[in-house]
């Protein structure tokens, strides 16, 4: 028994796969979003920001749309992760206060904790690619470690006796 339960509570950390995992969900979520707010304008683009009460919708809809495709597809290559969450944070957070909070006062806590349930972790999940970025497996791993090999190689080249 003991064996077991010490299986479940140590095991061995994965967190490249998970943040993997994490970065292409969230990513294709906002890429599709994005996209069908060009694709269907009346329901989920520039209507839907008229009957929300978005200024501008005609020209705010379009380009939410265009930042949740760029930096959902920069989220899926994990390239400016960091860089690419923070807008997606506040399209989650503006889209929770002009659609949830109005469900909250008309209908109460159980109903705009089921219509929520998405956004938050939407919300949640661009939260944590803010904190820990892209991971192991991602275009900015790579380029660190291209950077950090340029400068292991420059020093290297500037501590090197010359010949004279």
């Amino acid at each position: 028994m003991n064996r077991l339960f010490s299986k479940l509570l140590n095991t061995p950390d994965r967190s490249p796969a998970p943040l993997l995992l994490v970065r292409g969900v969230v990513g294709l979520v906002f890429v599709l979003e994005g996209i069908l707010k060009f694709v269907t304008p009346d329901k989920l683009g520039v209507g839907r920001f008229m009957k929300i009460g978005i200024p501008s919708p005609e020209l705010l809809a379009p380009f939410v749309g265009i930042v949740e495709i760029a930096c959902g597809m920069l989220i899926i290559f994990g390239l400016l992760t960091r860089l690419a969450a923070l807008p997606l944070i506040i399209d989650m957070m503006v889209a929770i206060a002009t659609t949830k909070v109005p469900i909250l006062r008309h209908s109460g806590f159980w109903d705009m904790a089921h219509e929520a349930r998405l956004d938050f972790a939407m919300l949640a999940s661009s939260c944590v690619l803010l904190m820990v970025g892209a991971g192991e497996h991602s275009i900015d791993a790579w380029l660190q470690e291209r950077a950090t090999d340029s400068r292991l190689l420059s020093s290297w080249l500037l501590r090197r006796p010359r010949p004279s």
